[in-house]
């Protein structure tokens, strides 16, 4: 198939096409996906972010632990790392990222509310309460919990 986006399919690139991705912000970051270039942090956690947006989970968790390892203490980071974990069903090291946030960022609303989601989703919902019941007050909301 050839179209604006395609590429030789060693390059990996093919495999992620613009799906919920704005096509524009596929073709400005081609060089991401060739043989042979040496990706920065940066360019590495935006990849990681694409192929996220494009619902492979696994990949962008394994692309963003690697960036994790380099600069370990991006909150936002982590955040999207524990969320590839979350929906490839890599609970256990979802909720290690998740510990690390909040006992870095003891107010980080989205991380005690995930962290609360991924104890429920280990069938462990007294442990999730206090955590959803915190998310909920830094949310300014009312605990349903």
């Amino acid at each position: 198939m050839n179209n604006e986006f395609s590429v030789h399919d060693s390059t990996g690139f093919s495999s992620y096409r613009p799906g919920g991705v704005a096509a524009d912000r596929w073709v400005t970051v081609r060089h991401l996906f060739d043989e042979g270039h040496v990706e920065t942090p940066a360019e590495k956690w935006e990849r990681g972010q694409l192929v996220f947006e494009s619902g492979d989970y696994i990949r962008a968790a394994e692309l963003l632990a690697d960036v994790a390892g380099e600069v370990p203490f991006q909150t936002d980071l982590r955040l999207l790392l524990a969320r590839a974990y979350y929906h490839s069903a890599q609970l256990g090291k979802a909720e290690t990222q998740l510990r690390e946030i909040v006992d870095r960022d003891p107010v980080e609303h989205y991380a005690h509310l995930l962290l609360g989601r991924t104890l429920q989703r280990q069938g462990r919902p007294e442990e999730a309460a206090p955590w959803l019941r915190l998310a909920a007050a830094f949310g300014g909301e009312l605990a349903d919990v």
